[in-house]
Protein backbone atom coordinates (compact mmCIF):
# COMPACT_ATOMS: atom_id res chain seq x y z
CA UNK A 1 0.00 0.00 0.00
CA UNK A 2 2.94 2.40 -0.29
CA UNK A 3 1.51 4.15 -3.44
CA UNK A 4 -1.70 5.22 -1.67
CA UNK A 5 -1.92 8.81 -0.70
CA UNK A 6 -2.41 9.79 3.16
CA UNK A 7 -5.42 12.29 3.17
CA UNK A 8 -4.77 15.53 2.96
CA UNK A 9 -1.66 15.25 1.21
CA UNK A 10 -0.73 17.76 -0.85
CA UNK A 11 -0.83 17.43 -4.95
CA UNK A 12 2.10 15.68 -6.71
CA UNK A 13 4.48 17.39 -8.94
CA UNK A 14 2.43 16.74 -11.82
CA UNK A 15 -0.97 17.10 -10.68
CA UNK A 16 0.57 20.83 -9.40
CA UNK A 17 1.57 21.41 -12.70
CA UNK A 18 -1.90 20.92 -14.30
CA UNK A 19 -3.94 22.68 -11.78
CA UNK A 20 -1.42 25.33 -12.44
CA UNK A 21 -1.57 25.66 -16.12
CA UNK A 22 -5.59 25.08 -16.43
CA UNK A 23 -5.48 27.78 -13.98
CA UNK A 24 -3.41 29.86 -16.19
CA UNK A 25 -4.93 29.60 -18.99
CA UNK A 26 -8.13 30.43 -17.70
CA UNK A 27 -6.50 33.69 -16.46
CA UNK A 28 -4.54 34.33 -19.67
CA UNK A 29 -7.40 33.80 -22.12
CA UNK A 30 -9.37 36.95 -21.38
CA UNK A 31 -6.16 39.26 -20.37
CA UNK A 32 -4.80 37.99 -24.20
CA UNK A 33 -8.49 39.30 -25.74
CA UNK A 34 -8.24 42.28 -23.98
CA UNK A 35 -4.53 42.99 -25.34
CA UNK A 36 -5.44 41.92 -29.17
CA UNK A 37 -8.45 44.35 -28.61
CA UNK A 38 -6.25 47.23 -27.71
CA UNK A 39 -4.74 46.73 -30.58
CA UNK A 40 -7.39 46.89 -33.18
CA UNK A 41 -7.51 49.39 -35.99
CA UNK A 42 -10.93 50.87 -36.78
CA UNK A 43 -10.20 50.50 -39.96
CA UNK A 44 -9.14 46.69 -39.54
CA UNK A 45 -5.73 45.20 -38.82
CA UNK A 46 -3.62 46.08 -36.00
CA UNK A 47 -1.96 49.41 -34.87
CA UNK A 48 0.32 50.46 -31.67
CA UNK A 49 -1.77 54.08 -31.67
CA UNK A 50 -3.83 53.35 -28.98
CA UNK A 51 -0.99 52.53 -26.63
CA UNK A 52 1.40 55.50 -28.10
CA UNK A 53 -1.68 58.23 -27.55
CA UNK A 54 -1.75 57.01 -23.91
CA UNK A 55 1.84 57.50 -23.51
CA UNK A 56 2.17 60.78 -25.19
CA UNK A 57 2.99 63.97 -23.44
CA UNK A 58 -0.66 65.16 -23.77
CA UNK A 59 -2.35 62.24 -22.73
CA UNK A 60 -2.95 63.33 -19.37
CA UNK A 61 -5.35 66.23 -21.37
CA UNK A 62 -7.02 63.94 -23.48
CA UNK A 63 -7.74 61.42 -20.82
CA UNK A 64 -7.55 63.63 -17.98
CA UNK A 65 -11.00 62.05 -16.15
CA UNK A 66 -8.98 58.73 -15.97
CA UNK A 67 -5.73 60.53 -14.35
CA UNK A 68 -8.27 62.46 -12.08
CA UNK A 69 -10.06 59.40 -11.23
CA UNK A 70 -6.29 57.36 -10.54
CA UNK A 71 -5.09 60.47 -8.91
CA UNK A 72 -8.69 60.05 -6.41
CA UNK A 73 -7.98 55.94 -6.00
CA UNK A 74 -4.36 56.37 -5.57
CA UNK A 75 -5.13 58.92 -2.16
CA UNK A 76 -8.33 56.53 -1.50
CA UNK A 77 -5.46 53.55 -1.25
CA UNK A 78 -3.56 55.22 0.96
CA UNK A 79 -5.83 56.30 3.33
CA UNK A 80 -7.54 52.78 3.38
CA UNK A 81 -3.88 51.48 4.50
CA UNK A 82 -3.62 54.15 7.30
CA UNK A 83 -6.98 53.50 8.56
CA UNK A 84 -6.19 49.55 8.82
CA UNK A 85 -2.85 49.86 9.84
CA UNK A 86 -4.17 52.57 12.43
CA UNK A 87 -7.13 50.45 13.75
CA UNK A 88 -7.28 46.96 12.43
CA UNK A 89 -3.38 46.13 13.47
CA UNK A 90 -3.14 47.57 17.48
CA UNK A 91 -6.75 45.76 17.65
CA UNK A 92 -5.70 42.45 16.93
CA UNK A 93 -2.44 42.62 18.39
CA UNK A 94 -4.43 43.94 22.31
CA UNK A 95 -6.99 40.86 21.55
CA UNK A 96 -3.84 38.41 20.87
CA UNK A 97 -1.73 39.78 23.80
CA UNK A 98 -4.63 40.34 26.46
CA UNK A 99 -7.79 39.04 25.70
CA UNK A 100 -6.80 35.81 23.87
CA UNK A 101 -10.94 34.72 24.41
CA UNK A 102 -12.03 37.78 21.99
CA UNK A 103 -10.18 36.59 19.33
CA UNK A 104 -13.06 34.41 17.64
CA UNK A 105 -15.34 37.41 18.10
CA UNK A 106 -12.83 39.81 16.20
CA UNK A 107 -12.46 37.48 13.59
CA UNK A 108 -16.26 36.71 12.78
CA UNK A 109 -16.48 40.75 12.96
CA UNK A 110 -13.69 41.10 10.60
CA UNK A 111 -15.28 38.23 8.09
CA UNK A 112 -18.51 39.88 7.87
CA UNK A 113 -17.93 42.10 5.19
CA UNK A 114 -17.27 39.22 2.39
CA UNK A 115 -20.68 38.10 2.85
CA UNK A 116 -21.96 41.32 1.93
CA UNK A 117 -22.57 42.40 -1.23
CA UNK A 118 -21.42 45.71 -1.99
CA UNK A 119 -24.74 47.04 -3.24
CA UNK A 120 -26.36 45.86 0.01
CA UNK A 121 -23.67 48.10 1.93
CA UNK A 122 -23.71 51.02 -0.17
CA UNK A 123 -27.70 50.92 0.63
CA UNK A 124 -26.91 51.04 4.21
CA UNK A 125 -23.35 53.45 3.59
CA UNK A 126 -25.96 55.86 1.70
CA UNK A 127 -27.15 57.49 5.37
CA UNK A 128 -24.02 57.30 6.97
CA UNK A 129 -22.11 59.06 4.19
CA UNK A 130 -25.03 62.09 4.52
CA UNK A 131 -23.97 62.52 7.73
CA UNK A 132 -20.21 62.35 6.94
CA UNK A 133 -20.87 64.74 3.85
CA UNK A 134 -22.49 67.10 6.64
CA UNK A 135 -19.25 66.96 8.89
CA UNK A 136 -16.61 66.19 6.52
CA UNK A 137 -17.50 67.44 3.42
CA UNK A 138 -18.22 65.27 0.29
CA UNK A 139 -14.04 64.90 -0.68
CA UNK A 140 -12.98 62.01 -2.37
CA UNK A 141 -11.27 60.78 0.74
CA UNK A 142 -13.92 60.11 2.81
CA UNK A 143 -14.49 57.25 0.92
CA UNK A 144 -11.93 55.65 2.34
CA UNK A 145 -14.06 54.72 5.38
CA UNK A 146 -16.41 52.57 3.18
CA UNK A 147 -13.00 50.95 1.64
CA UNK A 148 -11.99 49.98 4.60
CA UNK A 149 -14.73 48.19 5.99
CA UNK A 150 -14.76 46.18 2.19
CA UNK A 151 -11.03 45.47 2.98
CA UNK A 152 -11.35 44.04 6.73
CA UNK A 153 -11.56 40.20 5.58
CA UNK A 154 -8.78 40.79 3.44
CA UNK A 155 -6.39 42.50 5.56
CA UNK A 156 -7.29 40.48 8.99
CA UNK A 157 -6.56 37.18 6.94
CA UNK A 158 -3.07 38.54 5.70
CA UNK A 159 -2.14 40.08 9.10
CA UNK A 160 -3.52 36.86 11.40
CA UNK A 161 -1.69 34.36 9.17
CA UNK A 162 1.83 36.42 10.19
CA UNK A 163 0.51 36.97 13.75
CA UNK A 164 -0.25 33.64 14.15
CA UNK A 165 2.91 32.30 13.01
CA UNK A 166 4.78 34.55 15.77
CA UNK A 167 5.00 33.63 19.27
CA UNK A 168 3.89 37.79 20.67
CA UNK A 169 3.09 36.66 23.52
CA UNK A 170 6.41 35.38 24.79
CA UNK A 171 8.29 37.87 22.78
CA UNK A 172 6.29 40.68 24.89
CA UNK A 173 6.93 39.24 28.03
CA UNK A 174 10.27 38.73 27.40
CA UNK A 175 11.00 42.48 26.08
CA UNK A 176 8.74 43.49 29.35
CA UNK A 177 11.07 41.24 31.68
CA UNK A 178 13.97 43.03 30.40
CA UNK A 179 12.43 46.53 31.61
CA UNK A 180 10.99 47.58 27.98
CA UNK A 181 7.80 49.69 27.88
CA UNK A 182 4.79 48.78 25.54
CA UNK A 183 5.87 51.18 23.42
CA UNK A 184 9.25 49.96 22.64
CA UNK A 185 7.32 46.18 22.38
CA UNK A 186 5.07 47.34 19.95
CA UNK A 187 7.64 49.62 17.85
CA UNK A 188 10.85 47.16 18.44
CA UNK A 189 9.78 43.93 18.99
CA UNK A 190 6.57 43.04 17.62
CA UNK A 191 6.15 44.79 14.53
CA UNK A 192 9.02 43.69 13.02
CA UNK A 193 8.17 40.33 13.22
CA UNK A 194 4.51 40.90 11.55
CA UNK A 195 6.55 43.31 8.60
CA UNK A 196 5.51 40.40 5.91
CA UNK A 197 1.62 40.52 7.20
CA UNK A 198 1.76 44.67 7.44
CA UNK A 199 2.95 45.11 3.75
CA UNK A 200 0.89 41.90 2.59
CA UNK A 201 -2.31 43.37 4.21
CA UNK A 202 -1.25 47.07 2.88
CA UNK A 203 -0.53 45.82 -1.05
CA UNK A 204 -3.92 43.72 -0.52
CA UNK A 205 -5.86 46.77 0.43
CA UNK A 206 -4.36 48.99 -2.52
CA UNK A 207 -5.12 46.28 -5.53
CA UNK A 208 -8.49 46.39 -3.88
CA UNK A 209 -9.12 49.74 -4.14
CA UNK A 210 -7.87 50.13 -7.22
CA UNK A 211 -10.36 47.56 -8.76
CA UNK A 212 -13.28 49.27 -6.63
CA UNK A 213 -16.18 49.93 -8.64
CA UNK A 214 -19.53 49.70 -7.44
CA UNK A 215 -19.79 51.83 -3.56
CA UNK A 216 -17.70 54.57 -5.75
CA UNK A 217 -20.64 54.49 -8.53
CA UNK A 218 -23.40 54.02 -6.35
CA UNK A 219 -22.17 56.84 -3.90
CA UNK A 220 -21.81 59.15 -7.11
CA UNK A 221 -17.46 59.06 -6.35
CA UNK A 222 -14.75 59.12 -9.03
CA UNK A 223 -12.54 56.66 -9.07
CA UNK A 224 -10.43 54.25 -11.38
CA UNK A 225 -13.42 52.33 -12.51
CA UNK A 226 -15.92 54.95 -12.56
CA UNK A 227 -13.74 57.21 -14.97
CA UNK A 228 -13.01 53.97 -17.03
CA UNK A 229 -16.52 53.10 -17.32
CA UNK A 230 -16.80 56.87 -18.74
CA UNK A 231 -13.65 56.98 -20.65
CA UNK A 232 -15.04 53.25 -22.74
CA UNK A 233 -17.96 55.27 -23.93
CA UNK A 234 -16.02 57.59 -25.75
CA UNK A 235 -12.87 55.46 -26.53
CA UNK A 236 -13.15 51.84 -25.33
CA UNK A 237 -9.30 50.80 -26.39
CA UNK A 238 -7.66 53.48 -24.29
CA UNK A 239 -10.33 51.80 -21.06
CA UNK A 240 -8.88 48.20 -22.19
CA UNK A 241 -5.55 49.86 -22.17
CA UNK A 242 -5.25 51.38 -18.20
CA UNK A 243 -7.12 47.93 -17.56
CA UNK A 244 -4.11 46.13 -18.64
CA UNK A 245 -2.33 48.31 -16.77
CA UNK A 246 -3.76 48.20 -13.11
CA UNK A 247 -4.09 44.45 -13.47
CA UNK A 248 -0.60 44.52 -14.23
CA UNK A 249 0.38 46.58 -11.62
CA UNK A 250 -1.81 44.12 -9.00
CA UNK A 251 0.08 41.15 -10.46
CA UNK A 252 3.15 42.87 -9.40
CA UNK A 253 1.67 43.43 -6.08
CA UNK A 254 0.88 39.59 -5.84
CA UNK A 255 4.00 38.98 -7.22
CA UNK A 256 5.58 41.13 -4.33
CA UNK A 257 4.08 39.36 -1.42
CA UNK A 258 4.46 36.04 -2.60
CA UNK A 259 7.86 37.13 -3.23
CA UNK A 260 8.09 38.04 0.61
CA UNK A 261 6.39 34.94 2.43
CA UNK A 262 9.30 32.70 0.03
CA UNK A 263 12.05 34.62 1.69
CA UNK A 264 10.59 34.13 5.35
CA UNK A 265 10.04 30.52 4.64
CA UNK A 266 13.92 30.70 3.37
CA UNK A 267 15.36 32.40 6.02
CA UNK A 268 13.30 30.05 8.94
CA UNK A 269 14.83 26.91 7.06
CA UNK A 270 18.68 27.96 6.91
CA UNK A 271 17.68 29.15 10.68
CA UNK A 272 16.40 26.08 11.67
CA UNK A 273 19.43 24.26 9.74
Amino acid sequence: MSGVRPVGAAPGPVARTVILAVVGVVFAIPILAMFEFSLRNLAGGYTLSHWAGVFSPTATVTYAAIFTGLGNSLLLAVVTVVIILVILLPTMILVQLQFPRLRRVLEFVCIIPITVPAIVMVVGLAPVYSVVARLAGSSIWTLAFAYGVTVLPYAYRAIQSNLSAVDVVTLSEAARSLGAGWGSVLWRVILPNLRRGILAASFITVAVVLGEFTIASLLNRVNLQTALVQISKSDPFVAVIFSLLALGFAFVLLLFIGRLASDRRTRSVKKAS
